[in-house]
């Protein structure tokens, strides 16, 4: 039997590879593409709302006004996120986790079509409808497609796979970047098309995710169909014997059964899943409050001011993203490595150099002549650092610390924390900027601190360990004994026994 299971090494198989690149580029690629897609045309595309509201009114809209209806268009995003997470559980409960993204080509390809044509029709209004519709995508895929991948892949390969949808997020902003030169389609005429692209990943996905195979887990857990599961295990794993995976998940299955399906409602007051759900709420609140989105956001001006030409700043910008996309790579093939927690604090801990450094490097920026060029090696150390941990690994880990019935739940957590956070960066950072200049970096100083120190105290490392042996990891946090069936205080939640 330990032979038969050593030679069993999962490997990359064709059908496992392609799946993975579909679910990636149809939908992670998408959520990136638009995060990056309204940076380079805004100037553009608030002269078309200025000169809209003028031709129904005859009157200009004023400075106020103008930068609401950008902000509230910038930010429609992730409030879509907000609500896309929220539909998570329901939806993969429903349709599958294949299912699911496929239903959520919807939220693509209507608002691709609708932002291509909101120049021609006149009307800013599709445009900010647009953005909430293609964040609902964003939401929703951002959870789906590392949940789909994480239960597609052999364990271990399960940590480099669940770095991919991450890899094409940054592709997705590179992109995005790329298109958004003055001269590729960020000008008058271009820039609904560049809005407008986001339908052809969706498209594609389409066509080609049918003919993959859903969720081993899902196809034996929740539809109880064994010969499906067995079909679908043996064209993912290439080769005709996977009982043994077959009973792994039967295990699972039995662990889970004595739990019962787990609402979000439930999941906060279950102790044995007490510190997985506290883990998942730090990390994701970590990753967006440690000042990325911030740093995209102020890049250019650091850049400015360190004498790069206002036209130039557009190729560095794309530069920074061609690191972030880079790094990502490297992620994939180190995180079977070095492992998960590791990553998590050297990324975490590289993000608060970077932001020490940057705010003394900003603070004397006008007395020493080459601060400058300091503040431009701390964006670029700080993107490599959130590449190598806070940006991948937190999704990749809601999929190995959770079991099936949780996992729904979980990602609708996860995923709601994630988008409010990014919804509030969003929406306050800008005020922050205002009221402490060049000192707002140290709020995000000592959130990456913050952050690390629990990661460093509570974060077990999960690399090439099954889903029940994580979860034996956090029965002991959680003073519960094994999450296992015949364990009578699964039976009535929240557990009645302490150790």
């Amino acid at each position: 039997m330990e032979k038969g299971h050593q030679e069993k090494e999962g490997k990359l198989t064709l059908v496992l590879a392609l799946a993975t690149l579909i679910a990636a580029f149809g939908s992670s690629f998408q959520y990136g593409y638009n995060v990056a897609a309204v940076n380079s045309p805004s100037e553009l595309m608030q002269q078309f709302y200025n000169d809209t509201y003028q031709e129904r009114t005859q009157e200009t809209l004023d400075s106020f006004s103008l930068t609401l209806l950008w902000s509230v268009t910038v930010s429609m995003f992730p409030f879509g996120g907000f609500i896309g997470s929220l539909m998570v559980g329901p939806l993969v409960n429903k349709l599958g986790r294949k299912g699911a993204l496929l239903f959520n080509n919807i939220f693509s390809i209507v608002p691709a079509i609708l932002m291509g044509c909101s120049k021609t029709a006149r009307s800013y209004e599709l445009i900010i409808a647009s953005r909430l519709m293609v964040g609902i995508c964003a939401g929703l895929s951002s959870n789906v497609v590392p949940m789909y991948l994480g239960e597609l892949a052999p364990k271990n390969l399960r940590g480099a796979l669940g770095v991919v949808p991450q890899l094409f997020i940054t592709v997705g902003i590179l992109v995005a970047q790329l298109f958004g030169f003055r001269n590729v389609l960020a000008n008058e005429e271009g820039w609904p098309i560049l809005l407008g692209l986001t339908g052809v990943p969706a498209a594609l996905q389409v066509l080609f995710l049918p003919f993959f195979p859903e969720s081993p887990r899902y196809l034996l857990i929740q539809k109880k169909d064994a010969s499906a599961t067995e079909k679908a295990l043996q064209r993912l794993r290439g080769w005709k014997d996977v009982t043994l995976e077959m009973e792994e998940i039967q295990r699972e299955d039995e662990a889970e059964k004595a739990a019962g399906f787990i609402s979000v409602w439930k999941l906060f007051k279950m102790q044995s899943l007490r510190w997985q759900l506290i883990s998942i709420i730090v990390l994701m609140a970590g990753q967006q409050l440690s000042g990325v989105n911030a740093i995209y956001y102020y890049a250019d001006k650091i850049y400015l001011s360190a004498g790069v030409k206002s036209n130039d700043v557009q190729y560095v910008t794309a530069g920074t993203g061609a690191v972030n996309v880079f790094m990502t790579l490297v992620t994939i093939f180190v995180v079977e490595l070095w492992g998960r927690r590791l990553l998590l604090l050297l990324g975490f801990s590289t993000c608060l150099t970077a932001c020490i450094v940057l705010t003394v490097a900003l603070a004397l920026q006008d007395t020493i002549s080459w601060m400058p060029y300091v503040s431009i090696v701390c964006v670029i150390v700080y993107v490599i650092g959130h590449a190598l941990g806070p940006s991948p690994i937190p999704a990749l880990l809601i999929t190995e610390i959770f079991l099936q019935s949780s996992r729904p739940a979980a990602f609708m957590v996860g995923g709601s924390v994630h988008w409010l956070s990014n919804f509030t960066v969003g929406l306050i950072f800008p005020f922050i900027q205002v009221g402490l200049g060049a000192y707002s970096f140290i709020v995000f100083a000592v959130i990456c601190l913050l952050t690390t120190i629990y990661i460093f105290l509570v974060i077990p490392e999960t690399k090439g360990r099954s889903f029940i042996e994580i979860n034996q990891i956090f029965a002991k946090k959680n003073k519960v004994s094994d999450v296992y069936p015949e364990k009578e205080e699964l039976k009535d939640l929240p557990p009645a026994v302490s150790p």
